[in-house]
């Protein structure tokens, strides 16, 4: 029987969580934990695979602030390393739990447009989180924007809207030959077509919204959002909240949700489902295949 094909996103806090110092060793840890699920996901499904890079972009991008002698890398460049860094780490850790399974890693570039209106209002989060004076100072000195991230505060750069996929064939041609791919990590590295030429953009891409357009561009059977909230919740974080099991677009939009959490996914597995999507799932990293079953986390399914 052939195997469906399900996009899966896995959460840059899966990668490092809340709070982590950005050492090697505990990002090779979280990963190793993270490639576990994927893995038992691959038994039944075909597997792409995106991930987050946001903690990985901004210590790259601290890095290169404290070295004076160069300038600073821009972040289509650090989106390249970060997809080369951790893609590398995940399909070690894929292919020592799958070792008879293909696995490929494919550096992307993901086409914006260059008038986005994405650019006058940074929102994506990079980086490691401060508290609220260091974040203002930092903010002061490197001329970075910030914003509150729940409870603390975090550097934001612009976030794009994907609109194309530069390696989308070759990514097809390897699932064809029933390889589990890795790509379009960090959203994919930004790049805009300027007189027929690719060129880097400085932003960053939401990776859920470009798991949805890579889902979408190969018509997957899912696609499945492993953030570190076991699923959607209503009125978060109050006495009231509660969690959704199976929900629509058409009855999330009643809601709003964090700008800086799960408002993204939210918006990306609806455009997805209206899209023509069959099914998204989010929840927890260790729920992964029974989310896929309805069993846990929130399923969002088409309006009727």
């Amino acid at each position: 029987m052939t195997k469906q094909t399900v996009v899966v996103a896995l959460g840059g806090n899966a990668l490092l969580r809340r709070g982590e110092p950005l050492e090697a060793s505990i990002q090779r840890q979280n990963i190793a934990t993270a490639a576990k699920t994927i893995a038992a996901i691959a038994q039944q499904y075909n597997v792409v695979l995106v991930h987050g890079n946001g903690p990985q972009v901004g210590l790259l991008a601290l890095q290169g602030l404290e070295y004076k002698k160069v300038m600073p890398y821009p972040l289509d460049v650090l989106g390249s390393e970060t997809q080369g860094m951790i893609g590398y780490i995940l399909m070690q850790e894929l292919k020592n739990l799958l070792p008879e399974q293909d696995v490929s890693c494919m550096l992307t570039q993901m086409l914006v447009d260059p008038q986005d209106p994405a650019f006058a209002d940074p929102t994506k989060p990079i980086g490691p989180v401060y508290q609220e004076a260091e974040a203002r100072e930092l903010a002061e000195k490197f001329q970075w924007t910030v914003k509150a991230d729940g409870q603390y505060y975090r550097r934001v750069v612009p976030s794009p809207q994907p609109i194309g996929i530069v390696e989308c064939d070759a990514i097809e041609t390897l699932i064809k030959r029933d390889h589990l791919v890795i790509c379009t990590g960090g959203g994919g590295i930004p790049v805009k077509r300027e007189n027929n030429k690719l060129v880097g953009v400085e932003a960053v891409i939401d990776k859920d919204m470009s798991a949805a357009y890579l889902a979408k561009q190969l018509n997957a059977d899912a696609l499945l959002i492993l953030t570190d909230a076991d699923a959607v919740y209503l009125d978060w974080g109050k006495a009231t909240q509660k969690a959704i099991s199976s929900t629509t677009p058409r009855a999330l939009s009643q809601y709003s949700f964090d700008a800086g959490s799960m408002g993204p996914k939210i918006e990306a597995s609806c455009e997805f489902i209206k899209q023509g999507g069959k099914l998204v799932g989010i929840g927890a990293l260790h729920d992964g295949l029974e989310i896929l079953k309805g069993l846990a986390g929130t399923n969002i399914i088409a309006d009727k």
